[in-house]
């Protein structure tokens, strides 16, 4: 028996298998690879590389150690404080009711300006003698011309003269007496209608940095109604411990930090040290006198200083206070190498008028990050994230 075959039925698999091939091979080769961005630099274990964005972005400088001799310093916690040589507490000379208050807090005076004004019984009264005073001083001085006339022509005897003379010198006496009191009540002798107001005056320039005073009240002869307070410059107290007081002297020279003011510095001078410490506390005031012109210091802000003792520290390693960050709660500077910036752990020693010095980890001659380095812990950090 012959068999026969269908050619169409048994050729078309394997054709469409050969166009399924064909068409696979046209594909791969239309289609590119995608493009992979370029990597960007990350820290390694030693090393943290940066792109040139980064670095222009951080502003790094760096600094070569290498060994210097110091002044030694002491650093402590203060608080700034007004400058009591230019701090007033006003209160009235004598009790008044308000009637006015001109001055108000915040506002720059000069000295003898005119802060309140008040309507007072005692200046009335004083008023009041000052014209008595003044009348009867008139009468004394008329009698005085027309007795002495009358005595250089021996038309009266001579004890009227003696007589009138004082009558003279006891009214001017009064009337001395009568003006003085009132310019210590802080008014002047009215020449018109008497007038019982007084004015209250700012003793020294400077700014009202407190208060009391509203029109109506009753103001008192003990109780303050401004506080004037020139901050052109202020006080910074430290208490030093028995240790440092006596390693402190008047005359060094000091620098401050605020911490509400990071990054700036302010230098003065330690003007008084105590003589005697504190019973309760064991500790003795060192006062500093600093220059603020801007005004940025306020009263009662926290300050941390540095005083020069005055004691030479032999040749160390040292860096500025803003090279040293905590890493893992190591203190670490960075090292500038050849193919980045390293992470180096240091041990620290004392601090010396804005530097740190280094006892261990970094050696002469390397050259440490000084301007930048919180930079770079951040990226560092940021680098370490990015791994996990």
């Amino acid at each position: 028996m012959k068999m026969t075959f269908d050619t169409r039925h048994n050729l078309a698999p394997a054709i469409m298998l050969a166009l399924s091939l064909l068409l696979a091979a046209c594909g791969n080769k239309a289609v590119a690879p995608e493009a992979k961005p370029a990597a960007t630099p990350v820290a390694d274990e030693e090393t943290l590389v940066l792109t040139p964005a980064e670095l222009e972005h951080a502003g790094l400088k760096v600094e070569t150690l290498a060994p210097a001799a110091a002044t030694a310093t002491v650093n402590v916690s203060a608080t700034i404080k007004p400058n009591q040589d230019r701090y007033a507490r006003i209160v009235a000379r004598t009790e008044g009711r308000v009637l006015s208050s001109p001055g108000a807090l915040g506002m720059t005076v000069r000295a003898g300006q005119v802060l309140a004004t008040l309507d007072s019984l005692a200046v009335g009264d004083a008023q009041l003698a000052y014209r008595q005073a003044a009348a009867s001083q008139q009468v004394a001085a008329a009698d005085f011309d027309r007795t002495r006339k009358l005595a250089d022509e021996e038309i009266v005897p001579r004890r009227d003269l003696i007589r009138a003379t004082g009558d003279l010198e006891k009214a001017n006496a009064e009337l001395r007496t009568a003006r003085e009191k009132l310019r210590l009540l802080g008014a002047t002798p009215a020449t018109g209608e008497v007038a019982a107001v007084m004015a209250v005056r700012s003793p020294i320039a400077g700014e009202i940095v407190q208060k009391n005073a509203s029109i109506g009240e009753q103001a008192s002869s003990t109780e303050p109604m401004f506080t004037v307070a020139d901050l052109s410059t202020v006080w910074i107290e430290a208490n030093l411990s028995e240790e440092l007081v006596s390693r402190v002297r008047a005359g060094a020279s000091a620098t401050a930090e605020v911490g509400a003011l990071p990054g700036e510095r302010f230098t003065g001078r330690v003007d008084y040290v105590a003589g005697a410490l504190d019973p309760e506390t064991r500790t003795g005031v060192a006062r500093i006198v600093v220059a603020n012109p801007q005004r940025r210091l306020k009263p009662e802000m926290f300050a941390t200083v540095h005083i020069a003792t005055g004691q030479q520290v032999p040749s160390v390693l040292s860096v500025p206070d803003a090279a040293v960050v905590l890493l893992q709660g190591q203190s670490t500077v960075f090292v500038a190498l050849k193919n980045g910036y390293q992470p180096r752990p240091v041990q620290t020693g004392q601090r010396l008028n804005g530097r740190v010095v280094v006892t261990s980890g970094v050696s002469a001659g390397e050259r440490v990050v000084v301007a930048g380095a919180y930079a770079l812990k951040a990226r560092l950090l940021k680098s370490q994230i990015g791994e996990e």
